[in-house]
């Protein structure tokens, strides 16, 4: 039986204002072209697949389009839970409708354990696999909220929650390893002593509930995780794994491989692992330092290689801040459509705290809020005068206003 893991699409996902969907739809091209050449029969998705729970209407099509596109695959089975970006309501709305092309759609946490354990059989209706399906485990499923308890009850009791219900699901899977029949798990949470990147929000508030390896029952023969988008083992075990994000979604994931894992069953245990490689379509780079290196940066930078645009993080070092760096780099660029700048500027200094640019004797509390807010634009833009920054005070007014309206209902 052969199995392929990915996870956290993060369908519908944007960089700054920038459109995401070219490069989720290259990838999924890739990967029914890659399911058909590599005779995959089971495709697992461990959770995130939107990255909203109220994805657009162009996300919505393209998950639905891969579905419909896999059915002459030769993939047997598809297997879906939910992250904690993704809705429950919206992934399981279709769900008896998916149920008839085999597609299996695990949402949220279930009032019965069993209906996340999924047998799969193969052509002549023999089970050969299971996989017991484990959605995002919300703090409601957990029962985590007990009034009055410490930070350090609260870790204790989600983690208690988490590894209870992987434990719950070993009674019910004992006939199946009888048999000799390979069993795999899926969830979508955060494993300790694993890495994130910038683009990974919490899962739980400061990251509760992180598991160790060694905590996930041994009776399952491998654990298909998502969440981090990072690809990586858990606590060194072989056998635990995130598949990853398929592409960057944040300029901190520019150095990491994207990969899907290809996994063979056989003999009632895991024989093979595979990680491939997914192909990149559009380079996110980072260029940091000043001025004159950041030109020279671009000007030896190739893009040659891929179908897309580069996007660019170009963090410039400077003790002033530059109110017309944008423009300055566009000239440099020469009209050039092979880059787009996402430009940060990185202040040498060290910005002085409010308090000290302060007359002598004026207390904070004296001055109004739009005073502060000035304050703080002139120490953050020191060399910059009020025109630079005049968008954002007009912006805090209409802030100031919206508080004042909802203040007096």
């Amino acid at each position: 039986m052969r199995v392929l893991h990915t996870s956290d699409w993060h369908l519908g996902k944007r960089l700054e204002q920038c459109e995401r969907t070219d490069e989720h739809q290259h990838f999924l091209d890739w990967l029914v072209q890659t399911i058909q050449a590599q005779q995959v029969e089971v495709l697992v998705i461990a959770g995130d697949i939107f990255d909203t729970g109220s994805p657009s209407n162009t996300a919505l099509k393209q998950y639905y389009d891969f579905l419909w596109r896999l059915r002459n695959s030769g993939c047997r089975e598809i297997i879906i839970i939910g992250g904690n970006h993704d809705s429950v309501s919206t992934l399981n709305a279709p769900k008896a409708l998916l149920r008839y092309f085999n597609v299996h759609v695990i949402g949220g946490a279930t009032a019965d354990i069993r209906e996340e354990i999924i047998p799969v059989a193969d052509t002549a209706g023999n089970t050969r696999l299971v996989v017991c399906a484990v959605p995002f485990l919300r703090d409601k499923d957990i029962r985590l909220s007990v009034p009055g308890e410490t930070y350090e009850e609260q870790e204790v009791r989600l983690k208690r929650g988490i590894c209870a219900h992987y434990e719950e699901l070993v009674e019910h899977i004992e006939l199946y390893k009888q048999q000799g029949i390979p069993v795999m798990a899926m969830g979508h949470l955060f494993a300790a002593g694993s890495s994130a990147s910038d683009s990974e929000k919490e899962i739980h508030v400061g990251n509760l509930g992180q598991i160790c390896g060694d905590q996930f029952p041994a009776a399952f023969d491998y654990v298909a995780l998502g969440h981090l988008h990072r690809p990586q083992k858990v606590n060194g075990f072989q056998h635990i794994r995130y598949s990853g994000s398929p592409i960057p979604l944040s300029f901190s994931e520019v150095e990491d491989k994207k990969i899907i894992i290809i996994l063979d069953f056989a003999d009632g245990q895991l024989t093979r692992l595979e990680e491939v490689q997914v192909p990149v379509c559009r380079k996110l780079v980072r260029f940091r330092g000043d001025l004159d290196k950041i030109r020279r940066h671009i000007t030896t930078f190739d893009n040659s290689d891929y179908p897309y645009p580069a996007w660019v993080e170009i963090q410039v070092e400077t003790e002033n801040f530059i109110h017309d760096l944008d423009s300055q780099l566009q000239d440099f660029l020469g009209g050039k459509n092979h880059l787009q700048f996402f430009t940060r500027q990185v202040r040498l200094a060290p910005a002085q705290a409010l308090e000290t640019t302060l007359p002598e004797m004026q207390q904070l509390h004296e001055l109004q809020p739009k005073d502060v807010f000035r304050k703080k634009c002139e120490t953050a833009f020191p060399a910059a005068d009020e025109n630079a920054f005049s968008d954002l005070l007009s912006t805090f007014d209409e802030l100031l206003e919206l508080m004042h309206q909802q203040e007096s209902k």
